[in-house]
């Protein structure tokens, strides 16, 4: 699906969801949606009404609000990365060109929509799609690229192998 801006959006998830009142159970619906540019940058939202399009546009909004940069390194990540989300917990790890994305549906989708064609997943904890949706987010910003990890170190990273020897 794609919106009249530069982001594509996929939803992952649309639940049905009620509140008990006094007057009996309101019910409305929650709707997940990633979106991303397959250029580097995502975000998840959510959004609950008790119409679904609704839903989606505010999910929509949502998303565009939370969207982070990803750190990547040609088509996979650069390093091997665990995110945390409450009991969710997923491992990405940086697979060989012509993998593919091997995730289940809500890494994946955040996945190709980052732009990542090559990596490995793995979903740990829970499988509530939008927990899982958070902690792939987590995971995805913590990534840091070659030149990051120099400036911290304060040491080109081939040339710390090169000393060692």
């Amino acid at each position: 699906m794609r919106t009249h801006d530069e982001f594509e959006n996929e939803i992952i998830d649309i639940r049905r969801v009620s509140k008990v009142t006094k007057g009996g159970r309101n019910l409305r619906f929650r709707v997940t949606i990633v979106v991303g540019d397959k250029n580097g940058r995502v975000g998840v939202g959510v959004g609950s009404t008790t119409e679904i399009p609704r839903a989606i546009q505010q999910a929509i909004r949502d998303a565009k609000k939370n969207v982070i940069h990803v750190n990547m390194d040609e088509k996979t990540i650069p390093h091997e990365v665990t995110g945390k989300f409450k009991a969710g917990r997923v491992l990405l790890k940086p697979a060989h060109p012509g993998t593919g994305v091997i995730a289940g549906t809500t890494v994946g989708a955040i996945c190709r929509l980052v732009g990542i064609d090559d990596v490995l997943t793995k979903s740990i904890g829970t499988t509530n799609p939008l927990t899982l949706s958070r902690a792939a987010i987590n995971g995805l910003a913590s990534l840091r690229n070659r030149r990051e990890i120099e400036e911290l170190r304060g040491v080109a990273v081939g040339q710390e192998v090169a000393d060692e020897a």
